[in-house]
């Protein structure tokens, strides 16, 4: 790291946790939000400061601003393989999931169709919708056969992640397509792809879609910023009224400093993820491989050949993962169990419950991601930690109620 990436870093208060606590830290929850990128931060920075400017304006300050929306919308289109007029801004990926399922229904009617184990911002609109939920296989990915016998003439929108975001299965969006184009022509393809920057190429990912949703605090961007990708021709119902912004699709004020920071970070990802992902995945095999080899009873969740390179979930049988997670952070582990969104929860996952995964593994599942900045020395301290944790509780029967 040199000084001038150190001083941003620190600028944007990077090393707090150090600070806090000087013990070792190994922060393996990239799933739930990514360290941002120092290039995302020092791109971002001036427009909270001398180039504030309102970018609906038509002064110079104006467009000053609104260029750089512009630009920030050509990097976004080149990583889709898209058309800068089929990007929209939005405020968070759960806005952009909404939009899609939502925006699609109120315009064309219909019914909407999801597999069991989306994330909740897709999951919970279909069932609020009345649509239907297909089940999926072993390994959490969307059961062909049932997807298409759930598909009809009233199917007008189906959403399927592009990567599961607690397990890390990679969806075979090209059979769906086909599937959908077969079995359901008038309905639109959404794909959930915000656990998929970092790691697949997201042209191939929205190449098989007709709307796609990308959050930035995913890959090395901030909070508070997504994208849906609406393919040309699509007309969907706006959220949001007022302004008018992003041609009449999602109106308010744009938050440039964060869709700067977002396609520069979504760049950097796109520029640098063959090298990442290979180095990620032997970190991540080497977690796996000695999770199972110091503790009896591990489960790998799903094959690594059906997974991305940063997910390491496993389930650790008869283990409490409110108590494992607990004692984790107490030796310096930054983990979960489930999605960010739902780590409180007391039970298994919907997803592993959809996955058929018994419940005597699920209670102990434990989602360990890795991402741009895993180091060895993040995985020593982890196959530290987390063996003695688990041998602890199993041997003195720990539960630890409430503990986070």
């Amino acid at each position: 790291m040199n000084h001038r990436t150190g001083a941003l870093r620190k600028r944007a208060g990077f090393g707090t946790l150090a600070v806090m606590n000087p013990a070792p830290l190994a922060y393996l929850d990239h799933a739930a939000t990514t360290p941002m990128r120092a290039e995302a931060l020092e791109a971002m920075l001036p427009f909270y400061g001398e180039r504030f400017g309102n970018p609906s304006g038509s002064h110079r300050v104006a467009r000053d601003a609104r260029r750089a929306v512009d630009e920030a919308r050509d990097v976004v289109a080149e990583s889709l393989g898209c058309k800068p007029s089929e990007v929209v801004f939005t405020g968070c990926g759960t806005e952009a999931d909404s939009l899609a399922i939502l925006g699609a229904l109120r315009v064309r009617g219909g019914a909407a169709v999801c597999s069991s184990v989306e994330h909740h911002a897709v999951l919970h609109v279909v069932e609020h919708e009345g649509g239907r939920v297909v089940g999926v296989d072993t390994s959490g990915r969307i059961d062909l056969d049932a997807l298409a016998e759930a598909l009809d003439d009233t199917t007008t929108v189906v959403s399927v992640m592009a990567v599961n975001n607690e397990v890390g299965a990679v969806s075979n969006l090209a059979a769906v397509s086909t599937l959908v184009r077969r079995h359901a022509p008038r309905a639109l393809l959404h794909s959930d792809a915000i656990q998929a920057a970092t790691w697949l190429d997201l042209r191939s990912v929205a190449a098989h879609t007709d709307l796609l949703s990308l959050s930035a605090h995913k890959f090395g961007g901030p909070k508070g910023v997504g994208v849906l990708m609406v393919r040309s021709g699509i007309t969907l119902e706006p959220m949001l009224l007022g302004g008018g912004q992003e041609h009449e699709r999602r109106s308010g004020t744009h938050n440039v400093a964060g869709i700067v920071a977002l396609a520069t970070a979504l760049r950097i990802a796109d520029e640098r993820r063959v090298d990442e992902v290979a180095r990620i995945e032997g970190l991540r095999n080497r977690l796996v491989d000695g999770l199972i080899a110091r503790v009896p009873g591990t489960l790998e969740t799903v094959p690594r050949q059906d997974k991305v390179a940063g997910s390491a979930h496993v389930c650790f049988e008869g283990v409490d993962s409110e108590s494992l997670l607990f004692l984790a952070d107490q030796g310096g582990v930054c983990a979960s169990a489930a999605s960010a969104c739902a780590s409180g929860a007391m039970e298994p996952s919907h997803v592993l419950a959809a996955m058929g995964v018994p419940r005597s593994h699920a209670a102990g599942a434990i989602r360990l991601t890795l991402g741009y900045t895993s180091t060895d020395a993040d995985i020593d301290l982890a196959l530290e930690v987390l063996p003695a944790a688990v041998h602890r509780i199993r041997d003195r029967g720990i539960t630890v109620r409430g503990a986070s």
